[in-house]
């Protein structure tokens, strides 16, 4: 089944799970919704949350897509049990995934998680991860000044170091061994998340494992697809500066970015 998968986010935090939908999945047909011109989520109230979340999967409904990934931890956490009552294709969300992913990966059950204030505030984490494991310690740290600078494309600056140092230093009296990067932007930062803990940290990405579920779900409802083509993005802000960032972060000479409005 050739449709394509649909994947949505805030802003561009999402092109993180298309980079790996690529690499494991490259067969897959992809179309993208990114909200920059109402990035980030984080501070918004709950129901602009959910509004926006509608908003982007009715569009992709219409595109005719098989599937759709909200590939943003904000708008997992409030939106995600309420988009899956309304349409009968699947849709996934990236906490899960993540928290699965940290438990087998933490040695001592101590786990700490970046996030939005909207995530952390859901403790939608702390949820998921005690489900799997009851008796985690969890540490969880709104990073609010992270989505702006990945937005904004300078996310291998000097600036984003210290923004990303100034924030996570009050975890340094902390014993956790694994970070769960919650938000989906957090992963362009990566790197100096790794360098501020000095390379002593399991860093986890939901992105990796929310592909192992999106091809689990394809393989059993037999809707894999086997002609690749090159994804279609679509944002509500700059094309120019999409495009910079995709080229950057997937690669891909001259995406095809497209201006979509709500």
């Amino acid at each position: 089944m050739n449709a394509p998968i649909g994947v949505i986010d805030s802003g561009v935090g999402g092109l993180t799970v298309v980079r790996e939908l690529r690499k494991y999945l490259p067969d897959e047909p992809i179309v993208y919704i990114g909200d920059d011109a109402r990035c980030p989520y984080g501070p918004r109230p709950a129901e602009e949350v959910l509004q926006f979340t509608m908003e982007m999967v009715e569009s992709l409904a219409q595109m005719g897509v098989k599937m759709v990934v909200i590939a943003c931890n904000t708008a997992t956490a409030i939106a995600l049990e309420e988009v899956q009552k309304r349409y009968d294709f699947p849709v996934i969300g990236v906490i899960q995934p993540g928290a699965r992913a940290a438990v087998k990966a933490s040695l001592t059950g101590e786990i700490a998680v970046l996030g939005t204030m909207g995530t952390v505030n859901s403790k939608a984490y702390d949820h998921a991860i005690q489900r799997l494991q009851p008796q985690a310690t969890i540490y969880s740290l709104a990073c609010p000044g992270f989505v702006p600078i990945v937005e904004s494309g300078a996310y291998r600056s000097l600036q984003a170091r210290m923004i990303v140092d100034q924030t996570l230093q009050s975890l340094q009296a902390s014993s956790f061994d694994t970070v769960i990067l919650g938000c989906t932007h957090y992963p362009l930062l990566q790197e100096h998340i790794e360098d501020h803990f000095l390379h002593n940290k399991q860093i986890i990405s939901s992105a990796v494992e929310t592909v192992v579920d999106i091809e689990r779900i394809l393989t059993e409802k037999h809707i894999l697809s086997a002609a690749a083509t090159e994804p279609i993005f679509y944002t509500t802000g700059s094309i120019e500066k999409f495009q910079s960032i995709v080229e950057d972060w997937l690669s891909i000479e001259r995406p095809d970015v497209r201006t979509i409005t709500f």
